[in-house]
């Protein structure tokens, strides 16, 4: 009889312990509830107004933004943004950069405002042929120079106290150390000797698209994409490339801007050509890309006035290649270096608005070119 007793005590005792724990289980949850409720784990609506920049890094999930989120105020708790973001299969769209928040929104409106492509800041595109500096085409055009494209992604469309504007990039760019900026070493004794020149680092910034951090200071700016742009050049061998045709990585890169700046569509082997055969005359370059490089305004002809000024860049003024890039050179200028055609020209033209450009390998061959260049109208000058 006692035995019996005692088993049933076991069984009570067995059946209030699981209770207990299904009651701990069950207060647990209800806390979790509260805090992931409206009043308990989570701010309401779209924001207070005040702008965070938060960034999306590459190959990381949305989810992981959590912690950060509920640090700097943008959502209340970590939890109710990891269940909003779970619940919303859009976030798998969310594409790696920064995007521009706000504090005190919902978990909810938090995930929105990722999803929303309008709220990423624009990565900075950097073309073929893009120069540091505006360009100022007769007739009112601007080309914006890259300094001026990193304050747009910075500063947006109307600069305020605390954005990196074009005046602190200029300032970094001609007098930081170029080491500590990531200039390879092949590059660094020129940009080094042009202390003060903010185009000293023309060229060394890659084509190709960058995430930029909108909050990081001019040099971090400067530095993160020289040196990314350093990698580029590495990884293509631009040493190695440089030496097939006899010059240097830093007279390979100046070459390319060249032929970037010079060759219309399709015809980059062939001004390379032309470059290579030039230098091995010894023949001066004569590019009117030179000399407009050093004007404060450009158009496609040049005067007899401005190629007669001496300048680093105007090869009708001085023998061999421009002291440095007038440009970004594309990784198809570069290739076209390494690759030239085969010829013997040692002039080209472009003889009319469609872009027919003419090779020849005499003056007098070229003077008739430019005879009909001129009577196209496309040699007419604007100054």
């Amino acid at each position: 009889m006692s035995s019996g007793v005692n088993g049933r005590r076991r069984t009570g005792s067995i059946a209030i312990l699981v209770a207990s724990i299904l009651l701990i289980i069950g207060l647990v949850a209800w806390i979790a509830v509260m805090r992931m409720s409206d009043t308990g784990g989570d701010f309401a609506g779209t924001g207070n107004g005040e702008e965070v920049v938060v960034e999306v890094k590459e190959g990381s999930s949305v989810s992981e933004l959590g912690p950060e989120l509920e640090e700097r105020g943008v959502v209340k708790s970590n939890a109710a943004f990891q269940s909003a973001a779970l619940s919303d299969t859009r976030t798998d769209s969310i594409q790696p950069g920064f995007y521009r928040l706000q504090q005190e929104m919902s978990a909810a409106a938090a995930v929105e405002a990722l999803i929303d492509p309008a709220n990423r800041i624009t990565p900075l595109q950097v073309p073929g042929g893009a120069t540091l500096m505006d360009i100022s085409v007769l007739g009112g055009q601007v080309r914006l120079g890259i300094y001026s494209m990193i304050q747009q992604v910075t500063c947006g469309d109307q600069p305020t106290d605390g954005c990196v504007q074009v005046e602190d990039l200029i300032d970094v760019a001609a007098n930081a150390d170029p080491a500590q900026l990531g200039v390879p070493e092949w590059a660094r004794e020129t940009v080094a000797s042009r202390q003060g020149d903010a185009k000293r680092l023309e060229g060394l910034i890659a084509p190709g698209e960058y995430i930029v951090d909108p909050d990081a200071d001019a040099e971090a700016i400067l530095t993160d994409l020289i040196t990314r742009s350093a990698q580029q050049f590495e990884s293509v061998d631009i040493a190695g490339r440089a030496g097939n045709v006899g010059l240097s990585p830093y007279e390979l890169l100046t070459a390319a801007s060249l032929v970037e700046r010079e060759a219309p569509a399709g015809e980059y082997d062939k001004v390379a050509r032309v470059i290579l055969n030039r230098l091995e005359v010894p023949m001066r370059l004569e590019f009117d890309s030179t000399v407009n490089y050093g004007l404060p305004s450009v158009e496609v002809a040049t005067t007899d006035e401005d190629r007669q000024r001496e300048t680093p860049w105007n090869t009708y003024a001085m023998d061999g290649l421009p002291e440095t890039p007038i440009a970004s050179p594309s990784m198809e200028a570069i290739e076209a270096m390494e690759n030239p055609a085969e010829g013997d020209w040692l002039f080209f033209v472009t003889i009319d608005t469609d872009g027919t450009t003419v090779f020849n390998n005499t003056f007098e061959e070229h003077l008739d070119d430019v005879q009909r260049a001129q009577e196209s109208g496309i040699l007419d000058s604007q100054r």
